[in-house]
């Protein structure tokens, strides 16, 4: 049963225009025509990846392929944009202001949802602590439904009834959502991401900061200004000494705490980095406002070994260390990951990057990296802003870059994927890069 709001006080009757037929566009128009809403669908794609599956459930749906313009636009009252369409696109501007209501999935789902909701944004590990507190609140015995920006679209997940709802957000998503009253609100982190579709990075800060509106509660990250909210704000923090209500402590050994009282020792955390610490902290706040259970919090943290291209564990080979952080599409989250490693590193990086300033890796690829192996489109891009921190090479493929980062790496190293790029150029998703790689090392470790 549908943990929801009545529909005929929540939805308009009115025309609806899905605008991008990806995973969430398709959540999307299903969600819209079996509930009976008049909606039609659009992409630039004459053949979008959905649209099969889509006309298998509704045969009569119309789809109109090409660029979206006035005479399509005309006939929606709102036009519901998926993420991968960008709200400054000029035919999407020129339709708001015509009067045309422009949203997102998330808002439709936030007219809808009645029970606590738990959003998280953050350039980097949104999906880890997402991932963690629905694995807290499961562990508590609790129903609970995870999703939004990761996994299963927010509207799908109406239909499991649940208890709570832990949703990962993208920027793109909170640009396009109002309504939303989240239980608990948190901002992990913020650094340069998708330059490329937005004017300015404050504008990007803007949109992620947007996640507060309408929140009862504020989880920030007092060792990152940029997620700052207000004096009221629950916040946690990396530094021993801070006054933070969820913190490391440090007694001789380093501990996960809550106040002055340690509550899980970081060597017995299931997965490894300070930046999964950060993490871990922040998912302990989410929680505990969530009134999740200090045993079920706890568990959960030992028990929880990551996610797959995220600071993932691959492999020791003769002593050196495979991690396929793939998921590192971003300056911020290479930083974060390289900075995790307690081992000498050999880094593999490269792809498209979002015009992101790569310069500001400098200092840690002098200190902790041995070598970089650069691949894809932007990899010239890259060595010019790292030339002089450490030794450099170029590859054409990433067997290529694992079969020499095997021929150079020494016992005690670790080889770590983290491309501070997106994948697009070589790859459909980061999920496609991270298994290419995993593929190549198994092939290596099977001798091949």
């Amino acid at each position: 049963m549908m943990n929801v709001k009545q529909q005929s006080t929540a939805l308009d009757d009115v025309n609806y225009l899905v605008v991008g037929l990806g995973l969430t566009g398709y959540s999307s128009a299903r969600f819209l025509l079996r509930h009976g809403y008049r909606c039609r669908v659009q992409d630039t794609r004459d053949l979008p990846p959905y649209l099969a599956r889509l006309r298998e459930e509704f045969e009569a749906v119309e789809f109109l392929g090409g660029a979206l313009h006035g005479d399509i636009a005309e006939w929606a009252d709102v036009l519901v944009v998926s993420p991968g369409v960008s709200v400054r696109e000029p035919a999407i501007r020129a339709a708001a202001a015509a009067g045309k209501t422009v949203l997102g999935d998330i808002e439709l789902f936030a007219q809808l949802v009645d029970a606590p909701v738990a959003a998280i944004t953050g350039s980097n590990g949104k999906s880890t602590v997402t991932t963690l507190v629905g694995e807290m609140i499961r562990r508590d015995r609790r129903p609970v439904a995870v999703g939004g920006n990761l996994g299963t679209p927010a509207l799908d997940l109406l239909e499991q009834g649940a208890e709570y709802y832990v949703l990962e957000l993208s920027s793109y998503q909170l640009e396009t959502t109002s309504s939303l009253r989240p239980r608990v609100a948190a901002l992990l982190n913020v650094s340069e991401d998708h330059l490329d579709r937005y004017p300015s990075f404050s504008d990007y800060v803007d949109a992620k900061r947007r996640i507060f509106n309408n929140a009862e509660i504020c989880v920030t990250n007092l060792d990152d200004e940029l997620t700052h909210h207000d004096a009221r704000d629950v916040r946690f923090s990396l530094d021993p000494r801070s006054s933070a209500e969820f913190r490391l402590l440090d007694d001789g050994a380093l501990w996960l705490a809550h106040d002055d009282e340690p509550w899980l020792p970081v060597d017995r955390l299931g997965i490894s980095g300070r930046h999964n610490w950060a993490n871990a902290l922040a998912a302990m706040a989410i929680a505990h406002r969530l009134e999740i259970s200090r045993e079920a919090i706890v568990g959960a943290l030992q028990d929880f070994r990551g996610i797959a291209h995220r600071s993932q564990w691959v492999a020791e080979i003769d002593g050196v260390e495979w991690i396929n952080d793939s998921k590192a599409t971003n300056v911020g989250a290479a930083l974060a990951s390289i900075e995790g490693r307690d081992r000498p590193v050999i880094l593999i990086a490269g792809g498209q990057s979002k015009g992101a300033d790569m310069s500001v890796m400098f200092d840690i690829l002098q200190q902790k990296v041995k070598r970089v192996l650069l691949l894809g489109e932007d990899a010239e891009r890259l060595q010019q802003a790292w030339q002089g921190a450490t030794e450099i090479e170029r590859v054409d493929s990433m067997r290529s870059a694992v079969r020499r980062a095997s021929r150079v790496a020494e016992r005690g190293d670790c080889v770590l994927l983290a491309p501070a790029c997106a994948s697009f150029d070589m790859y459909p998703k980061f999920e496609a890069r991270g298994d290419d790689f995993v593929a190549c090392v198994r092939e290596l470790e099977n001798g091949g």
